[in-house]
Parts: structure tokens; sequence; C-alpha cells
């Protein structure tokens, strides 16, 4: 059945519960909210048991009726939750971090979706409410993180290597968390606030031409020197939204740099390169190699380290580099 037809009264049957937020895979619907999480989830159609459902058998005639006549004029199931337009982070999203009952793999599934979507909707509308919002979302993905280990180690089995920049902030945002958690002191830094910064170390993107973000080809000079700018332009936003602390101002501004001096937009070096853009930066660089872009395939994830090991330790820190293996250690595949 077409998840748009689907009504409450009828028994549901889903894939695996690792495709859904529900606790069970089969069972009968009883309100639009189910519904609309299934739509959520990305179903496109679902299997339904007649026989165990609770509308008449006529209301199945035109429902089927209504799929023959109008299957090319459905819409198309969103990918992300379709929460109200003007709703960045949806109390949803915080009672899901704040569950401590979900099966560890289910509710990060559903953090990662969640994540998605709200970075998502931020860079379709950057406003200074929205970013406030979103990171209000991230310090609650924080404490999570901090407080739910085989959680966060769920995160990091969770692989999403699409090309678009929203899928990126999250990854390097949640991976960014998981190695400032195991590199610095907890009493001496703000992990939240941090963990923003991490999340929005690409909003200046959303003032880069659309069209250079995803040429296919190499950037000609011109559109280098844009690209370069989005760090500047991101620190400029959030200035502008007064939301630019400290902490996330020197991951915006610094996480391409380099410790070789050869980075951008400032070409520090060492220790001229703050601790947190440091850590963002190798999550940056390791994202970059395991995503698939417009202009190229994605690499494996223990190529792309070995990549970073024999070809990039001139861009980062070494023993960062070293934490980051180590973490990764039992969630990834030779």
């Amino acid at each position: 059945m077409p998840v748009g037809n689907l009504r409450i009264g009828m028994y549901v049957l889903l894939n695996s519960w690792m495709d859904h937020p529900f606790l069970k895979s089969h069972f009968l619907i009883e309100s639009t909210n189910q519904i609309r999480k299934i739509a959520e989830s990305g179903f496109k159609s679902v299997g339904v048991d007649t026989s165990r459902s609770t509308i008449s058998p006529g209301e199945y005639l035109v429902l089927e009726e209504m799929k023959t006549n109008a299957s090319e004029q459905r819409p198309k199931v969103e990918m992300f939750p379709a929460w109200r337009p003007d709703e960045v982070v949806p109390l949803e999203f915080r009672s899901i971090l704040m569950n401590k009952n979900l099966e560890p793999r289910k509710k990060a599934e559903a953090v990662k979706n969640y994540s998605l979507c709200m970075i998502k909707k931020l860079s379709q509308n950057p406003t200074a409410e929205n970013i406030k919002e979103v990171k209000t979302g991230v310090y609650d993905i924080v404490d999570m993180i901090l407080d739910e280990e085989e959680t966060a180690n769920q995160l990091l089995n969770i692989t999403d290597h699409d090309p678009y920049t929203y899928t990126h902030s999250v990854n390097v945002g949640i991976l960014s968390i998981m190695l400032a958690n195991r590199v610095l002191d907890h009493k001496a830094h703000d992990l939240k606030e941090l963990g923003a910064g991490f999340f929005l170390h690409d909003l200046g993107k959303v003032k880069v031409n659309c069209e250079i973000i995803n040429k296919p080809g190499k950037l000609t000079p011109d559109e280098m020197c844009q690209m370069k700018k989005h760090s500047e332009f991101g620190y400029q936003v959030l200035k502008k939204a007064d939301q630019l602390s400290e902490q996330i101002g020197h991951i915006v501004l610094q996480h391409h740099e380099r410790v070789d001096g050869k980075g951008y937009p400032q070409g520090l070096a060492k220790d001229e390169i703050h601790i947190y853009a440091r850590i963002c930066s190798i999550a940056d660089v390791y994202d970059a190699l395991t995503s698939e872009r417009s202009y190229k395939k994605s690499i494996k994830p223990f190529d792309a380290l070995m990549i970073i090991r024999d070809e990039m330790l001139g861009h980062i820190q070494k023993d960062i580099f070293e934490h980051l293996v180590y973490m990764l250690h039992g969630s990834i595949k030779h």
C-alpha cells in the first residue's frame, strides 16, 4: 500500500526495525502521527495485512482504485522528517535524544536522520533564530553522546557518504564531538559549545554559489578563491546572528588551516591553529575522503585512513589522527 493511502485501522508490515523508529515492525495504525512517522522514515509503500486490519474491505477497494488511477500524481515521500516548515528542531527530536529506553542502534538511526534534516533546514534558512535553535539541538546531541557510549558508537557505524553539504556537516559534527571527548579534558572545555561549532563549521557555504559547490570538474582559480571564503563567510554569518562564541569562532574560521602552514584563510601553522580547529580538521578530511562528491567517488574508510597516514600528515596533527584511528577501529572494514 502506498504510504499516502495509509489509514487508521490498517495493520502494517514494515521492514527490519532498523529502518524505522517504531518498537515493533508489525502493528495496527491507531493515529495519523504513526502514518507521518512511517512517511518520515522514507517508506514509499508498506505491506498491509488485511486480515488483521479493522477497516472494511470496501475501503480497500476504494484505495486500490485510487492507487491505480492516481499513481503518477502521488507526491514523492520526503526522505527526511516532514515536520512543520517553521520547525527546525522539533520537540520529537529532543524526546528521542532523552529516551534512555530506545535500543542503541534504533536511537542512533533516529538521531542521525533528525540531525540531517535539522542542518538541511538551517542551510535553507540560516536566520539568527534558526541558528540559535540548532545550537540548542546540538547541545542535546552532545549530552547524548557523552552519556550513552553504546548509542554514540552506533553513530559511527551509520555511514552516509552522499554529496550533500548538510550530510558532511552532520558527519563531521558527530565525529568531531567524539574525538573531542577523547582528546580534551571535559572540565576545562565546553563540549556543548564545541559541538555547535563542529556542526556549523561549513555554514559559510550558504554564501557560496551552489554551482561552484556542485561543479563536477576541477574548480578554476577564481572559483577556488570563492570556495575558500566559506570559512570567513561562516564567521560573519554567526557574528551577525550574535551566535559566535570564542569556541565556535576558532572552529569555523580555522578548520581549513594546516599544520604545515599551507592552509587557509590565514596560513596558520602548528600551535597557531587552535586545538578545536585541529580536531575538526581531521574529521573534515576523513569525511571528505570517504564521501562521494560531484567530482569524485567515495573512498573506503580503511583506504582513507591509509591515505591520510601516508600522504596528508602535513595537514593534520598526528596524535589526534591516532585517536581517530583507534576510535574507528571497530567500525571500519579493510
